[in-house]
Order: structure tokens, then sequence, then C-alpha cells
């Protein structure tokens, strides 16, 4: 913890003494939801100034996606995952404007991630009508989808390997963008696929160059009929950086190990961690800090007790500094 090497400075904030079995009985005792209500307060403030997202379009973009957070079961009975295993399923729409956290859930580990996006239960939020969302394969419920495209937002999700359909023509723009295979119109074959979602789809295929310099194939269906090909792509590889984001936060914000073993511990510290979050790209947003907020991240704990204006630390030349450290995941903004 950042306070645990600055125990010189403790008396600022009257304290002798921090331990853990008293972090631990604050958490389990002080309900999740009062940090949780103070992050979606303060959500709509980093919203306001965050900067436009990288795409060549005017359109809100977001991506909705899971991650597991791994738990020991005779430490945390209440996250029964599997027989023998414990786990915690962090459900999140990440808002490419400014890479923010739009909506979070915590589920148990068996919790499917259509569910969380398709009963109002869950409380996902209302989409702008002209926004695009960008999911993965196991968010591919068609009733779901047609639900999206009644409402005038746009997805993208990768085509099932299984899918029975019949192409009934070609966009009406021809595939020209390097890297793009196919850009077909397409209907379901399947009676119940076609009960579920009648209407006309466009399945794109295309090559790209992974991170490993390999050549790799996808194939995406989605109910926009005016973007282009190569567009469509670039938004579907921009959904990786919801996955750069969860490792983000596991490597450097502590959402793998845990102060309490209670539920409501367990969610005010993801809670926490992620008010952090917000609170990093606010400073960032508002100082225009060049560097990574990796960096941004080891400048506050540096300082954290120190009683001279943060923005007065961050003038100085910190180049020295991040020599000496290894860098984690970087995360940058568009």
């Amino acid at each position: 913890m950042s306070l645990s090497t600055h125990k010189d400075q403790w008396d600022v904030l009257g304290i002798r003494n921090i331990a853990r079995s008293t972090l631990s009985d604050a958490n389990s005792e002080r309900s999740s939801e009062i940090f949780e209500k103070v992050f979606y307060g303060f959500l709509e403030h980093c919203r306001r100034i965050a900067p436009r997202h990288g795409f060549n379009i005017k359109m809100p973009v977001f991506t909705q996606d899971a991650t597991l957070v791994p738990l020991c079961l005779s430490a945390f009975p209440w996250a029964r995952y599997r027989r023998r295993k414990g786990a915690l399923k962090l459900h999140m729409l990440l808002d490419h404007q400014g890479c923010l956290p739009s909506f979070i859930r915590m589920t148990d580990g068996k919790c499917h991630e259509v569910n969380v996006v398709g009963k109002n239960e869950f409380g996902f939020p209302e989409l702008p009508a002209d926004s695009i969302l960008t999911v993965d394969r196991g968010f591919v419920d068609y009733e779901w989808l047609y639900s999206l495209y009644l409402k005038g937002i746009t997805y993208i999700i990768p085509a099932k390997s299984n899918m029975a359909y019949d192409v009934i023509g070609q966009h009406k723009e021809p595939v020209r963008s390097r890297g793009i295979i196919s850009d077909d119109l397409i209907e379901f074959s399947n009676f119940y696929e076609a009960e579920k979602y009648p209407e006309p789809l466009r399945r794109i295929t295309y090559q790209y160059i992974n991170s490993k310099g390999e050549l790799q194939t996808i194939t995406v269906i989605t109910n926009n009929l005016d973007l282009a090909a190569s567009t469509i792509a670039a938004l579907y590889k921009g959904r990786w950086e919801i996955e750069t984001f969860f490792r983000w936060i596991k490597q450097n914000l502590r959402i793998k190990t845990f102060i309490g073993t209670s539920k409501n511990a367990v969610m005010t510290q993801v809670w926490v961690a992620m008010i952090l979050y917000l609170l990093l790209s606010f400073i960032k947003f508002q100082t225009r800090f060049q560097s990574s907020l990796s960096d941004l991240l080891k400048i506050v704990r540096e300082i954290i007790l120190e009683k001279k204006s943060l923005i007065e630390y961050l003038r100085w030349d910190w180049e020295k500094f991040f020599e000496k450290q290894v860098t984690p995941v970087q995360l940058s903004f568009l």
C-alpha cells in the first residue's frame, strides 16, 4: 500500500497504525452501495472532459465484456464458480471516449454475460440510438441483438462458425479495402434463428496481423449497412482496448488480492479501485498529462501525503524516475 511507504507522514492524517483487520472490518460492515453511488456521480464529471475516441466516425462507441477474478473458495464460499474453485465475474461497459468504464456489475463466476445485458434486473443502461456496441462471441443471442436493432444501435459481433445463413447479395459498396475478404448481405436460413432475427444482416470477413505477427482471419456480423467494411473491422479490432483495461486494473489497482473476504468487502474494494481509476483519468484529462496512466499512478503514490499541489509535481521531469521502474501494461487514451 502507498501509505505504508509514507509512515513518517502519518501524522498528517492523524493516524498511528494501519491494521489490515481494521480495513477488513470496515469494508465488510460499510455498504458497498455508498461507493457505487460515488463512482457513478464522479463518472459524469469525467465524461464532460473526456477526449473523443480515435475512430474515424462521430458515433459513440462502446464495448461490453466480462472478466473472471479467481478467488479461493474456502475463503470466499459465496463466490462458488466450480466444484473446487471460486470466482468473481466483473461485467463492464467501456466507453471508448476517454476509455471510461460506464457500467459495472459484479456477479458470481457462473453468471453468463448475456444475462447481464439482457435481463432488466442487472440494470444494463440504455445506449444512445446512434451508438456502436462491440461484443465478443459469448454475447451471441439473436433476440437480444434484434432488440438492439429495433433501438437503432449498431452492434458488431463475431459470427458463429456453425451459423446457418443464405447470401442474399453483396454490400452496395464494392470490397476495395486491403484486408477485407468478403462483405455479404445475409439472412438466417434456420427457422428458429430467423424467427428471432427476421432482418438481413451484414457478414464481413477480414484479415489482419495480430500482436504475435501472425495473419488472423475474423468474420463478424453487424446490422450496420452504411459504414465501410474497413471501418467495421477497425471498430471490432478496437474491442481489444477493454482487454487491456482489464489487465491494467488487475495489475495496478489490486483487483486480485482482497483485504476482506465477505461479498460486501470485495465489492467495496472493487468500487474504490474504480473510483481511483476515475480520479486518475480526471487528472489526466484536466492537466493533459502526456505520459501513461501507469506513470501518473506512480507519481500519485510517491507524493500522496505531500503538502504541495499535485499540479506542481506534474510539472517535474519524471523521466529519470521512470527509467528505473518496470513499466506494467500501459493504458493510453485514443
